[in-house]
């Protein structure tokens, strides 16, 4: 879709992540809900799983009171109620803090949840603990591959979430059997959405703010010079409008030499793309595309996820290399989660980005870390903290830039 998209014809837009553990279905449903397979990556394809973090859109219209991804109504015309943004976050453990920085941008979540295993499991209490850490309320709990299981055990799983719910801000969360295979219960999903998950409020008159979850070179091999289109970066709008014309930069940048210090990197918004076309505006809201003159060898294969796009004046985006951090320990059962200690190696999400570090001083409550890789953020910005436990990453706690 090229032409040109009148504000006046925007529908609500949110963003809403998958999260479960390993295998529960999440790329499935996001195929069954939209027709895109969000697993494009040769390795992804191999393993059948997903390793970096996929997406689609979705368009939900209202007909005669129902909800449906059809544009056209059998009596009527259809009438458009939300576009939605899917995330599809990898289950497994190793892959955690992608999950962790999809889980910053979202607005709400499905969380899956298998029939055919005991709930819940690892990965299942892990993005749980995202959603709660990140204050995720909007929520609709999945009961995925119902065609797997006899009756009783649906049955058995359904008790089995309601008790690991219990107590817990999801308590009362809807939950919605399906099979995304058989195409079971998909328009319910649908509905839930709509009916369950909001935009959460973002200031549209801030400065600008955008997270890059994927980065890409659109251009296909052996394309003349004077044809190449330069790079694109997609993810999504925290705050404030970008407009088609304007100039940015981005930060923390690209890593220089052996010292990892990043230099930020300036150019144009060339185009901006949204689920219903080519905007010369965009505010926050679902994924967007910014189209750069940026030399696409600098955009592709996802080089710059984790880097973040402000306006050009911007000054209250920091780029940091030591990063002190407001905490608060976890309280968690499954692992021992003693106080941290100087010198020990922690894994940070920090908005979109992903880095190690090593702490290098404390203060009350505050721990300053020494990082592997810059990361830019506004101070206040959450940071999940994972810490080494045998063999795996852990969520340990929960802070913000201090």
């Amino acid at each position: 879709m090229t032409e040109k998209v009148k504000k006046e014809e925007m529908v609500e837009r949110v963003t809403v992540g998958l999260l479960g553990h390993v295998d529960h279905g999440k790329t499935t449903l996001v195929k069954a809900l939209t027709g895109k397979w969000t697993d494009t990556y040769k390795e992804e394809l191999l393993r059948g799983i997903s390793i970096k973090l996929g997406y689609a859109d979705l368009g939900i219209y209202e007909c005669n009171g129902k909800y449906t991804t059809s544009e056209k109504c059998r009596k009527g015309k259809a009438k458009p109620a939300k576009i939605v943004s899917f995330l599809d976050a990898p289950g497994h453990e190793s892959l955690m803090a992608t999950a962790v920085s999809a889980s910053a941008v979202i607005d709400g979540a499905l969380f899956l949840i298998a029939a055919n295993e005991p709930c819940p499991q690892e990965q299942t209490k892990e993005h749980f603990m995202i959603l709660e850490m990140l204050g995720i309320k909007d929520i609709v709990i999945v009961q995925t591959k119902l065609d797997l299981v006899t009756e009783e055990r649906a049955r058995e799983s359904y008790k089995e979430i309601k008790a690991f719910l219990k107590g817990t801000f999801a308590e009362d969360a809807p939950i919605i059997p399906i099979s995304g295979t058989a195409q079971l219960n998909i328009d319910r999903v649908i509905e839930a959405i709509v009916k369950y998950i909001e935009p959460k409020p973002r200031d549209k008159k801030a400065p600008p703010l955008f997270y890059i979850l994927r980065s890409f070179d659109i251009n296909k091999p052996g394309t003349p010079i004077a044809r190449l289109k330069g790079g694109v970066l997609g993810g999504v709008i925290e705050r404030g409008t970008f407009k088609k014309g304007q100039s940015i930069k981005i930060l923390p940048g690209i890593p220089q030499g052996k010292s990892h210090e990043a230099k930020p990197i300036e150019t144009t918004v060339v185009s901006l793309h949204i689920y219903e076309g080519e905007v010369s505006e965009a505010e926050p809201g679902g994924t967007v595309a910014i189209g750069t003159q940026l030399d696409p060898t600098l955009t592709k294969g996802d080089r710059l996820v984790g880097n973040v796009v402000v306006d050009k004046n911007e000054t209250d985006v920091k780029v940091y290399s030591s990063l002190p951090i407001k905490y608060k320990l976890l309280e968690r059962k499954d692992i021992e989660n003693p106080p941290f200690r100087e010198g020990e190696v922690l894994l940070l999400n920090v908005g979109s980005a992903t880095t190690a570090g090593i702490i290098s001083a404390f203060k009350k409550g505050v721990i300053e870390v020494q990082l592997r890789k810059s990361v830019a953020a506004l101070k206040g910005t959450a940071v999940a903290i994972q810490r080494r436990v045998g063999q795996r990453w852990r969520l340990a706690a929960v802070g913000s830039v201090e």
